[in-house]
């Protein structure tokens, strides 16, 4: 009886499979590869179900995209932007009732009782007017209180004190914040360098350098 050489194939391959053992699969087992196959393990796809979103791990990111910005600190934690340097943004920033110090509120006091209803730019003269003082080495005193009680410098001291002041009202804030301005040298005079200046309406025969006019006064040095 002749047998085919595909039946013996077959024979063949029956008798050897039971005597192998089976592979023991570990964690660390190693993928079986046929020798010249030319085939290399892929890895396995994970398919996410079309109900469920997939969600992106740090690892699939794309390394070349921009980093993700920081969260934005706690509003108590952000920084106060600064002001515009015109002086109507500055007015508005300082603007308050409590001058935060006893000298700078005699400064407030200054500009408040000499040029309240002026323009933002007189009240500013008026306030470097009473800075230059303290701040001349001259014959003026150190401080923004004593330029103000200087005997006979101010009309409206009376006896080392001053008329009552409504702190709540919108000329006191300004007068507050043209002090703040002033102390913190954030604005400059048009009438830089003036220690001296008068209202339009009066004429005094002053032997001074005439500096400019803000408003309705003028200004000396």
């Amino acid at each position: 009886m002749s047998i085919s050489v595909r039946t013996a194939i077959t024979v063949l391959a029956a008798l050897t499979a039971s005597s192998v053992a089976p592979a023991q699969v570990t964690d660390g087992a190693e993928p079986m590869i046929a020798a010249g196959s030319g085939v290399m393990p892929v890895p396995a796809v994970i398919q996410t179900l079309e109900d469920e979103p997939f969600t992106p791990t740090v690892d699939s990111l794309d390394p070349l995209a921009p980093a993700p910005e920081a969260e934005p600190s706690a509003p108590g934690e952000v920084a106060q932007a600064a002001p515009a340097k015109d002086l109507p943004s500055l007015v508005a920033h300082y603007r308050g009732t409590d001058p935060g110090s006893r000298d700078l509120e005699c400064l407030a006091v200054g500009v408040y009782f000499e040029a309240k209803s002026e323009p933002l730019a007189g009240q500013l003269a008026v306030g470097h007017v009473i800075a230059n003082r303290a701040n001349s080495g001259r014959r003026f005193p150190s401080s923004y209180c004593g330029v103000l009680f200087q005997r006979g410098q101010f009309s409206f001291v009376r006896r080392g004190t001053y008329p009552y002041i409504s702190r709540t009202g919108r000329q006191w804030q300004n007068a507050v914040a043209i002090a703040r301005i002033v102390d913190k040298q954030l604005h400059e005079s048009s009438v830089p360098g003036a220690l001296f200046f008068h209202a339009k309406r009066v004429q005094p025969r002053w032997r001074l350098t005439r500096v400019g006019t803000v408003g309705n006064h003028v200004f000396y040095r």
